[in-house]
């Protein structure tokens, strides 16, 4: 793990502290950059996202597909979860914390905004830090290249309808052409040019060596774009700190509940270890270079729907962290 992956919690946290700063320091400059818009797409976040999602995509390998059949069992248990059940188990929570447990410390508008939010990041699973989550478990590194492959090709096709389902279900008019915008810039756009740079550079190597060179842009994006939405965020965080904890709420419950579901039925089903464990972490884990692209699409830069999809990348790692240990303990108990 580099110090980014192994720290990402406490960066992410220095982050959100300097956009805080930043946004009181220099308020002028944040609107500036919350203006900078095309179809409701800000072009700086458009920018930073792309610099966070390409990298990844250049290590998504089209020819794995042809591998499908090897372990069906695996790929079955990632799908059925990332989008037959993690979206609405997402969405239900929501619901359920911010429509009835959490009505007298949030606003209705402020919760269907936290409500959207988190029903974008669960209907994101994980695309890149999976690969840092199989390694730790000791995971085949083709088969979860192969789960991510999958993965990425069926959101771009069912990430926007299941979007703008559960969004619809939640009272919340949906643009439908800035959805699916978003979906092409941020999915089908970097997945089309991670392919064209594979089949530029040719052998594996040289792939392995231009991603080593690009990696720093996706932390610089990454980065760049938490502080900008403190920034923009800033205000509401001191004015209502425990907002940000009553967010974490429900991601950690989902978080927990969608990995024992995905783990125990790879149990059931007798997939090898090195298949259940990554299987189970990209349904716990979320793509939420996604999320945030989407939520500031949909709704803006300074939208409570954007500060639950960012709240996520907060919890992500200390909880994805404690489910690999739990995967490596429990490593015996699978054929």
């Amino acid at each position: 793990m580099t110090a980014f992956e192994k720290y990402l919690s406490l960066w992410i946290a220095l982050a959100m502290i300097a956009g805080i700063a930043f946004g009181s320091v220099m308020p002028g400059l944040v609107q500036i950059i919350a203006e900078a818009e095309v179809a409701r797409v800000n072009l700086v976040v458009a920018v930073l996202i792309w610099a966070m999602v390409y990298p990844m995509m250049v290590g998504v390998d089209p020819g794995e597909l042809k591998n499908v059949l090897r372990q069906p069992r695996g790929l079955g248990v990632t799908l059925a979860v990332n989008w037959l059940i993690k979206p609405f188990t997402m969405a239900f929570l929501a619901v359920l914390f911010f429509e009835s447990v959490f009505t007298d410390w949030i606003a209705p508008a402020d919760a269907q905004q936290y409500v959207a939010g988190l029903i974008l990041l669960g209907a994101a699973p994980c695309t890149a830090m999976v690969f840092v989550w199989s390694q730790l478990t000791r995971g085949d590194e083709n088969y979860t290249l192969l789960q991510v492959s999958v993965n990425d090709i069926v959101m771009v096709f069912a990430f926007a309808p299941i979007v703008a389902f559960l969004l619809g279900v939640t009272e919340i008019a949906v643009p439908w052409e800035t959805l699916l915008l978003s979906v092409a810039l941020f999915v089908a756009l970097p997945l089309a040019a991670g392919v064209w740079t594979r089949r530029l550079l040719g052998s594996s190597d040289r792939i392995e060596a231009f991603r080593d060179q690009i990696k720093p842009f996706s932390v610089v994006g990454l980065i760049a774009t938490v502080v900008i939405l403190f920034g923009l965020q800033g205000q509401v965080i001191l004015d209502r700190p425990l907002v940000i904890a009553l967010i974490a709420v429900p991601i950690l419950i989902q978080s927990y509940g969608i990995f024992c579901l995905a783990y125990a039925s790879a149990w059931l089903l007798k997939v090898p270890h090195r298949i259940a464990a990554p299987c189970a972490l990209i349904g716990t884990s979320n793509f939420f270079e996604l999320a945030v692209a989407v939520a500031i699409s949909l709704f803006g830069l300074n939208s409570g729907a954007a500060l639950a999809t960012v709240v996520g990348v907060l919890v992500e790692v200390p909880v994805m962290l404690s489910l690999v240990a739990f995967a490596n303990r429990t490593r015996t108990r699978f054929s």
